[in-house]
């Protein structure tokens, strides 16, 4: 395991108006529409409707809102183009 997969993350949604999230490394965006998060997991992209950053403390965030979706991005492969082919 990498270190970044040993760091907690965890995410509470609580009838689709309020996500809890934990091990948050960096608030990358947001708006009404979309929150983006780095995590130890990967980059994770809130999507929905009059979203609110409520807190940011300590990689705990909370969002408030219409949330309609919850999606990881896979991380993008480091290197050449010729060093990722060569995998």
């Amino acid at each position: 395991m990498t270190e970044q997969q040993n760091q907690s993350h965890g995410l509470t949604l609580q009838g689709r108006s309020r996500l809890t999230m934990t091990g948050v490394t960096e608030v990358v965006s947001f708006d009404d529409a979309s929150v983006v998060v780095s995590t130890p997991l990967g980059t994770l992209v809130v999507q929905g409707q009059e979203l609110q950053l409520k807190t940011l403390d300590g990689g705990n965030v909370a969002v408030e809102g219409q949330i309609a979706a919850l999606s990881y991005e896979e991380p993008r492969p480091t290197g050449s183009w010729l060093s990722r082919l060569l995998r």
